[in-house]
């Protein structure tokens, strides 16, 4: 999904590592809001603050780690709901953070390839903005947004991730677009270019 929409949801940085922050936040700024935390502590203060849609957590940070982060906000009902990734080794996932299945999206294993950590991350942001979408919907089931701020694979992507069945056309000066989808395009008719 474009840039336009996904300002929409908030993610929260907690690392350490100014190299690391500043790698992720060039990786993941142009799907999301990022807020950094340089460590547990200051996560905690400004989540308590002011709620993330997402938290993205380095798991071993000095002071407060991300597992003590976890429990104290899982802790707090104004905190429960929000959605974690963890970023740790390998052996802490298997060892220590596996038990703690019940509230995190996912964990990204450490070495790792900024690629993935915002393939990873995006998958989450991207369902949260569709479940923003569907909140503000006048009906259940209908998503409303201006289809100009959307590539086409975006578009089909969101019907897929929502596991919406329609029936898409979609008009371009005299070029027409037709797509069934559900889940997958079954038909498409091109006539004419149409953005990606």
């Amino acid at each position: 999904m474009t840039t336009a929409g996904h300002k929409t949801i908030k993610l929260l940085l907690a690392d350490d590592n100014p190299l690391v922050r500043e790698l992720i936040v060039k990786g993941l700024e142009s799907f999301c809001q990022v807020e950094v935390s340089t460590d547990g502590a200051d996560a905690l203060l400004k989540v308590v603050d002011t709620p993330p849609d997402v938290i993205l957590c380095d798991y071993k940070m000095p002071g407060l780690d991300g597992r003590q982060l976890f429990e104290k906000l899982r802790a707090r009902e104004s905190t429960r709901h929000i959605p974690f990734l963890f970023m740790a080794s390998r052996s802490d996932i298997e060892e220590r953070l596996r038990p703690l299945v019940d509230g995190v999206e996912d964990f990204i294993p450490k070495p790792f390839l900024i690629k993935d950590l915002v393939r990873i991350t995006k998958k989450v942001v991207d369902r949260l903005h569709l479940e923003k979408l569907q909140k503000k919907a006048s009906r259940p089931g209908v998503i409303q947004g201006r289809l100009e701020e959307m590539s086409m694979i975006d578009l089909m992507q969101s019907l897929e991730m929502g596991q919406k069945s329609c029936r898409l056309i979609v008009q371009s000066g005299g070029a027409q677009l037709l797509a069934d989808a559900c889940g997958i395009v079954r038909n498409v008719q091109h006539r004419g270019d149409f953005p990606a």
